[in-house]
């Protein structure tokens, strides 16, 4: 008989978790009104709020960490990064931050002015942060696929090519760079194809504009390219990503995610301007050049990293474990947006709680309910995550409303994995009962989700 399938990796140590009573979670969730980024690590039983820098990381990173060079200018360790970089990539200049939102606001500062329009797909919540915060505008450009959760469609991160251009057309003046997300995390971790990448390229040189990758799982989007589009199925990782960024003039990196490191990002790029540019803004914000933010011995585990997560086998493993909840979701009939992506299931919140309105933020209501059920924390990203319209100052509904929940990399087992299909199963069977979401008690004026001051209706 053929073999099942097994992990790519075997476990070495382990951290003891604890269950908690629904009388300690209703206390503690009304402590944290009613926001989970305000609740305590220990008051969580399965944490899925992110992917962002809660893995595992490798026995191989771990002694990399032990021969970090911590210093200040000129360290090894930088140089080590570098050229994983550099050759992953193709980028000449690299620039290293604390992570994903420093890289975005060291390149940011020098590219993005008032009155600029960046057009993209579906930006995520700091990269439109630090657009909007400049008084720019962030474009949504992705296909209107995207939209229908429950629509199979291999790559619905893509960017409408017509879109695009017609917002060139219209703004180009107003345009410093075009942005694509790979994958796209507000549209659901959904992939963008090679051949989408190529019509962008071609877009953005047909009005003479740069194109930056915001690249935080870029390995997982490599990895969907390698699965599902023509052509790709026998090509490596690593070739699929370089041919993905030959596409781009730059990149900013979160590398909490597919660099399997708890903090660290960059930025990189093959324009010399672009980084002239930012340095600055990087002794600035973040330290200096060859370390900007982050210690010698994460930059070795990084590097390393880099290199573990563009192999077939680890990208194979982690996005199994993302299929396996939603097989179950799909037996006990829950919607998400469909098909799976690469870090993370996004239950369709609007389509479970069909009687919360939206002015009572169904998903974040949904992802209360799922913490006191069992424990869980996940993640609103909708219409909490989307702000307010920065002229009007009205909520903005006309997006996805979804429940992330974001499966961190080497963490938990398949076991988990049921534990929390179940959890919603148990949600799902009773979402007549719940009738009345949350409001708004307080709120900042940008990215206000994660510390957002919540009452239950």
């Amino acid at each position: 008989m053929e073999l099942p399938f097994a992990e790519s990796w075997k476990i070495k140590m382990v951290e003891p978790i604890r269950k908690s009573t629904r009388e300690e979670r209703e206390q503690w969730i009304k402590e944290a009104h009613y926001n989970v980024f305000q609740l305590k690590a220990n008051q969580v039983y399965i944490d899925l709020l992110t992917d962002s820098g809660t893995g595992a990381m490798s026995d191989r990173q771990w002694a990399g960490i032990m021969m970090g060079d911590e210093s200040y200018a000129g360290a090894d360790s930088f140089f080590k990064l570098k050229e994983t970089i550099q050759r992953l990539t193709g980028f000449e200049y690299v620039i290293p931050t604390h992570q994903g939102r420093a890289a975005e606001n060291v390149l940011f500062s020098y590219l993005v002015h008032e009155g600029d329009i960046v057009p993209g797909n579906s930006h995520f919540d700091t990269t439109k942060g630090h657009i909007e915060g400049r008084k720019a505008i962030a474009l949504d450009c992705t296909v209107d696929e995207a939209k229908d959760t429950q629509l199979e469609v291999p790559f619905k991160g893509n960017v409408d090519p017509v879109k695009l251009e017609n917002a060139l057309k219209e703004h180009g003046d107003r345009i410093p760079f075009i942005i694509v997300t790979i994958t796209n995390n507000t549209a659901g971790g959904q992939p963008v194809s090679m051949e989408n990448l190529r019509q962008v390229r071609a877009v953005a040189d047909k009005y003479g504009k740069p194109v930056v990758f915001d690249s935080a799982r870029f390995a997982e989007n490599a990895y969907f390219i390698k699965t599902r589009e023509e052509g790709y199925a026998d090509k490596t990782i690593k070739e699929i990503t370089r041919e993905m960024f030959a596409l781009a003039d730059g990149m900013t990196m979160s590398a909490k995610k597919d660099g399997l490191v708890n903090m660290g990002g960059f930025i990189a790029t093959r324009k010399q301007e672009w980084y002239e540019g930012a340095k600055g803004y990087c002794v600035q914000f973040e330290g200096y050049l060859t370390y900007g933010g982050m210690n010698g011995r994460d930059m070795n585990a990084l590097a390393i990293g880099l290199d573990e997560n563009t192999e077939f086998d680890n990208l194979d493993t982690r996005i199994r474990q993302v299929q396996l909840l939603a097989r179950l979701l799909d037996e006990y009939g829950i919607p998400y947006q469909r098909p799976a992506g690469g870090h993370a299931i996004f239950v369709d919140a609007p389509k479970v709680l069909t009687h919360v309105p939206k002015e009572e933020f169904p998903a974040q209501t949904l992802t209360i309910e799922l913490y006191l059920e069992a424990g869980i924390r996940g993640c609103e990203i909708g219409y909490l995550l989307a702000d307010r319209d920065p002229v009007t100052r009205e909520n903005r509904f006309t997006g996805l409303d979804l429940l992330r929940l974001a499966i961190p990399r080497r963490v938990y087992t398949d076991n988990h994995i049921a534990v929390i299909a179940a959890a919603l199963k148990n949600v799902y069977e009773r979402r007549a009962e719940i009738t009345r979401g949350v409001r708004i008690a307080w709120e900042a004026p940008l990215m206000r989700h994660f510390t957002v001051q919540l009452e239950r209706l």
